[in-house]
């Protein structure tokens, strides 16, 4: 077979043409994300016309997602500034397109949500807020065609979540208590003081999906006296769990629940590919209908209110977003578009799901993407570490791992311990084992695609994001022998600065998460010596004298969660010493590159870098 052609690198990270297809709650018309003036903005056009008109039009940063008002008149949006993520709520009104849009929380340093869209009450929409205290989101009605607020509930400082009935009423919430567990609260109505229901262990879940078409219980997704996750039926008057369904091998993903009534339709899981579990005969129907559009993954879904029209787009490791219009009463259909219509997946990769045994007995699920027109042999590898590390990686289209294999490399991913999806035990294996354990399972991989000849073992390079930034630092600070090249993209490099430094809406919530699995180092006024001890120990920055290898480092400068301290402390570390990196910083952006001039310079530097270390295919 013989080699693809290089594949222009603005052909996986430019803007796609067109991605986020949506129909109209009156099922009249759609929505899209497509550019104006460089940038993403919302699109709308009537259903069977060619009206396509740009209704939003940001010209700085881009539009990511959208939805629509209950009531089909607007065209609902967040947005941020230059990636500081404080969020505010806005609002395209469709009866006059070519106006700016509406910012509804136009409020200094405050991050606002959409919280619900209620169905019986399409001039409104509940939205949080931070704006009386910065720490914690209090809920708000918002009149969509004046702005008015009306508070509906105010948090005391450690609700996390709040959760509407299917009428729209504020009627539950999720909070963390003081020692990391999720505490359910409920009210018969918002007149009245909210009161606990059921606490969830830290690692027994507590996730609430929505209420019952009663109004009885709430759909939860809990792990209590097992180790997956399942879906339960949580009784509002007794606090009594109900199993509804479960997967022998995987965490539930999540339920399919009807908008309007909060009927449970199916229940999703990710294992190596999508498995459904229907419970609902006439869902069924529509979904297997649908699926028939498209050979890969159906991983986008927007009806209309009756839940006749569908719009769907599919995940497929080499056709990415392929979008339909589907009729689900007749069958008809249409074509809408592919984001990216100049890949041809004949020249892209395939992903293969791998699961490799980790040193102690965990079993790592991972995806493997091996280049075309070679043989599969010694190649120049990347390993590629997703964030969080509260996430996972998954079969289906990936634009990075493409890109890679595209220039001749093979990719590994790896859900190391701490990924989520398999399992309490193995999510919380990772606990105080940052630069541990959860490394040993990323050089075990590596060891097996060695071993498999797979990987030439004198051409590996390590590449993350965030959590998969401070993985890459690790790699090359604690196992400074096994990587050739190593690329940090906004990741921390001292835990100790990182976990003092997070947002202050994020520190209610640290007992569960990072002072849990990292620890709390204290202020720098009262510091906890210990903890800063082993965080430290574990820090990239404290072995900054064995980084040998060549080393590429980018950063946002409005990070909001790994801040430009994190990049600037390992450059000038490595500057004292005299040794190079390279260091490319963007002052427009934040935890990641958002706008296409900055991701497609990231990647030019990338596939140099990697050339130049690895010896893969270059455009330059």
């Amino acid at each position: 077979m013989p080699l693809p052609p290089l594949i222009p690198l603005e052909h996986f990270f430019d803007n796609p043409e067109k991605a986020g297809g949506r129909i109209s709650p009156d099922g009249t018309r759609l929505s899209y994300l497509a550019p104006e003036r460089g940038r993403l903005n919302v699109w709308v056009r009537t259903v069977g016309g060619d009206d396509d008109t740009c209704v939003t039009h940001d010209h700085v940063r881009g539009i990511r997602s959208h939805s629509w008002s209950r009531d089909s008149s607007r065209i609902l949006y967040s947005q941020d500034q230059g990636g500081n993520e404080n969020f505010h709520v806005y609002a395209a009104d469709l009866s006059r397109p070519g106006d700016p849009s509406v910012d509804l929380t136009p409020f200094h340093d405050v991050r606002a949500g959409i919280v619900d869209v209620p169905w019986d009450d399409p001039a409104h929409v509940l939205v949080s807020m931070n704006r009386r205290n910065p720490q914690c989101f209090d809920v708000h009605r918002l009149d969509l065609g004046t702005g008015t607020l009306e508070v509906v509930a105010e948090n005391p400082g450690n609700i996390a979540g709040w959760h509407t009935d299917n009428a729209g009423r504020l009627l539950a919430a999720s909070a963390q208590t003081s020692a990391g567990d999720t505490e359910i609260l409920v009210r018969a109505s918002e007149d009245e003081d909210f009161h606990s229901l059921t606490v969830y262990a830290n690692e027994d879940g507590g996730n609430v999906y929505g209420f019952t078409p009663d109004g009885a219980a709430l759909w939860v997704g809990s792990a209590r006296d097992a180790d997956l996750t399942r879906l339960v039926r949580l009784d509002l008057a007794t606090g009594e769990e109900t199993l509804i369904h479960a997967h022998g091998e995987v965490d539930l993903s999540g339920p399919v629940l009807r908008s309007r009534t909060g009927e449970l339709l199916a229940v999703l899981y990710m294992v190596d590919r999508l498995e459904v579990a229907f419970l609902d005969d006439d869902f069924e129907r529509k979904w297997r209908r649908a699926a028939e559009l498209h050979h890969g993954d159906l991983s986008g879904l927007s009806m209309d209110d009756e839940e006749r029209t569908w719009v769907v787009s599919f995940d497929d490791d080499r056709e990415p977003g392929a979008t339909f219009l589907l009729d689900t009463s007749t069958g008809e259909h249409e074509f809408l578009f592919r984001p990216r219509p100049t890949l041809d997946p004949a020249h892209l990769a395939p992903m293969r799901t791998v699961r490799i045994a980790s040193r102690d007995g965990y079993t790592l699920h991972c995806c493997l993407t091996l280049p075309l027109g070679v043989e599969p042999e010694a190649l120049p590898m990347v390993l590629v570490v997703h964030g969080g590390p509260w996430a996972r990686d998954t079969w289906g289209y990936d634009p990075e791992a493409q890109f890679l294999a595209n220039r001749g490399y093979a990719v590994l991913q790896v859900n190391y311990r701490g990924s989520t999806g398999f399992g309490k035990a193995f999510l919380h294996a990772a606990e105080h084992e940052f630069a541990g354990k959860m490394h040993d399972d990323l050089i075990d991989a590596v060891e097996w695609a060695v071993a498999e000849s797979i990987a030439d073992r004198e051409r590996v390079a390590i590449y993350g994001g965030s959590y998969g930034g401070y993985a890459t630092l690790v790699g090359v600070t604690f196992t400074p022998d096994v990587f050739a090249a190593a690329i940090d993209y906004v990741g921390p490099s001292s835990l100790v600065t990182l976990v003092r430094s997070f947002p202050p809406y994020w520190r209610p919530f640290l007992q569960g998460s990072w002072y849990r699995f990292v620890g709390d180092p204290g202020t720098e006024e009262e510091p906890n010596e210990e903890v800063v001890a082993d965080l430290w120990a574990r820090s990239p920055l404290s072995r900054v004298d064995a980084i040998r290898t060549p080393l590429l480092v980018a950063q946002g400068a409005n990070d909001p969660r790994v801040t430009k301290q994190e990049a600037d402390q390992i450059v000038a570390a490595l500057a004292e010493r005299g040794v190079e990196v390279e260091y490319l910083l963007k002052e427009d952006e934040g935890h990641g590159f958002a706008n296409p001039e900055n991701r497609l310079d990231l990647y030019r530097a990338m596939e140099r870098f990697l050339a130049e270390h690895l010896g893969g295919r270059s455009g330059e």
